[in-house]
């Protein structure tokens, strides 16, 4: 399997069209390509557009939740259907784009078993995967570029959870999450 830097470089050679079309993509070196529901407000509906193409362009299955046009809805409905969808393990991960990326992030996290995280650079991006182990990943359409949405989209697949020392952090954080859970879904 391919390590993280790897995977970039293989996705970074995808999008530009430089690998030949009988390559390996870097999501089916272990057979199946990771799932990712991704979903949108009015606001983030060509950002969600284009990034699910390139998505699929670089071997990911892609769940669209909606939206499908740029007439206005609210953010929690698309944000609430992707965490659902990661949350019952029918993706691996999620990716939700509005305004700001911060609603959409508050409502994700709402979902018990969600960690989502709004990245605005590369940095955040890696930061949030690899020390939070963050499974949503929400952007600010009105906030970044297209380029820079998809290197931050890249950086946050690409990098593993490195558990070590993060492990606790995390487990603190989910026992905090079933403190407060009710029944009711």
């Amino acid at each position: 399997m391919p390590d993280a830097a790897e995977i970039r470089e293989i996705v970074s050679r995808i999008v530009d069209g430089l690998m030949p079309d009988d390559a390996a993509s870097p999501t089916s070196t272990a057979g199946d390509n990771p799932v990712i529901a991704i979903g949108s407000d009015h606001g983030g509906y060509p950002l969600k557009e284009r990034l699910g193409f390139r998505l699929k362009e670089a071997g990911y299955q892609v769940i669209d939740c909606g939206t499908d046009s740029t007439d206005s809805v609210d953010y929690p409905d698309f944000a609430h259907k992707v965490a659902r969808k990661v949350a019952d393990g029918e993706a691996a991960y999620g990716l939700v784009v509005d305004g700001a990326g911060l609603g959409s992030a508050m409502t994700a996290n709402k979902v018990p078993g969600i960690r989502a995280a709004l990245c605005y650079d590369i940095s955040t991006a890696r930061n949030s995967r690899e020390h939070n182990h963050a499974n949503v990943l929400t952007l600010g359409a009105g906030l970044i570029g297209d380029g820079l949405a998809w290197q931050i989209t890249q950086e946050w697949l690409a990098t593993p959870w490195g558990p070590g020392r993060h492990a606790a952090r995390i487990e603190k954080m989910m026992e905090i999450e079933q403190r407060y859970l009710r029944d009711e879904k």
